[in-house]
This record gives C-alpha cells, structure tokens and sequence, in this order.
C-alpha cells in the first residue's frame, strides 16, 4: 500500500522573496522592463578586473559568475567576469549617471505617446492648410478635377447603406464647397492649429511643464465641440478621439497634477527624487552576507532589503 503524503511548502519567512502567491491578482505595468527591451540593461561594472565588498548595490560575484544589476528595472544578471578589463575597480558614484526609472521614466513614455499623437495632427492638419490655401488660389482649374476624384471614391469606398455625403469624404465636400475667401481663412485657421499641435509636440517630446499646461487647455477646450459632433452624429472614429483626449485631460490634471492639484510641481518633484537617485536604489537593493560554505569556502548571499519585504507584504 502506498501512502501519499502531501508536501508542506515553506512557510513564508523561509522562503524566496517573489515566490510567494498574491492573495488577490494585481498585475502592475513596470515600465523600466519596457525601457530595457527596447534600449537593453543598464549594467555596471561590466569592465571591471576588481569586485569590492561595497560594490554589492551593483554586482555580486559568486564563484565564477557576476551578478550584475541592472539600474533601471532592478533585475540581476549572471555573467562571467570581462577576460580583458579596461579598469581595475567601478567607476565612482559622481562618475555614474543614473538611468531614468520610476515614475519618471512613465511619464516619459505617456508624455511622449500624446507628443507623437499631437505630431500626427501636425501632419495632417499642416496637409490639409497647404491643400485649402493651394485650392482657394486655383479654384477654376482644380475644382471640377477635385469633385472627379471624390465621386470616385465615394464609388469605393461607401457601403451599400451608406449615404453618399457622409463620413470624412463627405466633410471634405462640403469643406471645398466653400468660396475662395472662406477656403483660404478656413485654411489659414487650420494652419496655425496646426503649428500649435506642433508646438505641443515638440514640447511634450522634451517633457516641458509649459506643453503640459498647453495641451490640457487645448484639448479641454476642443471637449465640448466633440461632444456636440456625437450628438448630432455617431462614428467610431469621434468615439476614438473623444476617448483619447478624454483620457489625455485625466492624466495630465491627476496624474501631472497641474493647477497645483495634489501638491502641484513640488509634490511632483518629491516623488521624482524618491523613484530616481542613489537613494532609491539603495532602498530596494538586497543586502549581502557572508557564510562559510560546506567546504570552507567563503560564500556570498542575496537577501531581500526590509523595505522590499514591506512593499511585498503591503502589495499581497
């Protein structure tokens, strides 16, 4: 008769930090893993000959493996010591200039998503000025050419349900439709609507305070004119857009906490030194102790720093 007997897990304290089950699931979005897919591991001491005891918050070796951390999205790396080092010990810490992490590093990406959405407009916007202006001062010539290549389209793309002046084809016929004069006004607002998305653009790229204040009042304004175009008619496109800039005013307000919401710039600046810094890797770094091994050696190992354990436990 065999008797099976179920195999007791650990309990928490003997465990490996990270293997233990969340009581609830609470994915979370690392943006540093994000960075390190896309730009690679920020390593240090990857050149080194030398590992001194207070390199630990960096590399830990381990017989012959590396363990080297990467300063963005704190992963641990085993790799052999470099056969031909070009320094003797780490660079110092004035020497280092640390990567982006944190919540800097996503309001980087989420900054510079809305830049390119508002670099978009820019294109399109800029195209369609150049092409009202160029049409108000040839309307003779271009006008029968330009309502011959819209009834061709309107032939392909249009459903069988769908009336033949709707959709962008149809704003766009009722857009020529106007005389030169209001063509070419009508053209020069849309340009400098357009330079103002660039402007934007350019300044969100480079994750200025003054873009962000800029985009929240141009966008909020545009709101309650998207919000009377779903009235009167409804398409996934407006939905898409409305959803978008929506999203884009939240964020911006809350999360940038503009109009000195939730502390305004200082609180900002506090959580950006407490995400980037010396001090931030040295608060979640693991500590390194030293043991004797089976065989007299001397042995080094990673154990978790208590302020990881606090988030662990604060996190499950």
């Amino acid at each position: 008769m065999t008797v099976r007997t179920r195999r007791r897990r650990p309990r928490r304290a003997d465990r490996p930090p990270g293997t233990d089950r969340p009581k609830r699931f609470r994915p979370k979005f690392h943006w540093e893993l994000i960075a390190c897919g896309f730009r690679g591991h920020e390593l240090l001491g990857t050149d080194a000959a030398e590992i001194r005891a207070q390199d630990s918050l960096f590399v830990v070796q381990t017989g012959d493996l590396r363990w080297y951390r990467c300063l963005r999205c704190d992963s641990w790396l085993p790799l052999p010591p470099p056969e031909h080092p070009t320094r003797r010990y780490l660079p110092d810490r004035n020497e280092v200039e640390l990567p982006t992490r944190g919540r800097p590093l996503r309001d980087k990406f989420v900054l510079r998503l809305i830049a390119l959405d508002r670099g978009l407009h820019f294109v399109i916007l800029g195209l369609l000025s150049a092409g009202l202006i160029l049409f108000a001062a040839h309307e003779d010539s271009l006008r029968a050419a330009f309502y011959r290549i819209l009834a061709d389209f309107q032939g392909g793309v249009a459903g069988p349900g769908e009336p033949p002046g709707g959709g962008i084809l149809g704003e766009l016929q009722r857009l020529f439709s106007l005389s030169d004069k209001r063509l070419a006004v009508t053209g020069a607002v849309i340009g400098v609507y357009a330079l103002l998305e660039g402007v934007e653009a350019v300044g969100l790229w480079m994750m200025k305070r003054w873009a962000e204040y800029l985009t929240f009042i141009v966008t909020t304004s545009l709101l309650p004119l998207e919000i009377y175009e779903l009235t009167v008619r409804v398409s996934a496109f407006k939905i898409i857009a409305f959803v978008v800039n929506l999203a884009i005013v939240m964020y911006l307000l809350f999360a940038k906490r503009l109009f000195g919401l939730g502390g305004g710039a200082a609180a900002e600046e506090r959580e950006r030194e407490r995400d980037t810094g010396w001090e931030a890797l040295e608060r979640t770094a693991p500590r390194v102790t030293l043991e004797a091994g089976p065989f007299g050696q001397v042995e080094q190992q990673l154990e978790p720093h208590p302020a990881m354990e606090q988030q662990a436990g604060a996190e499950t």
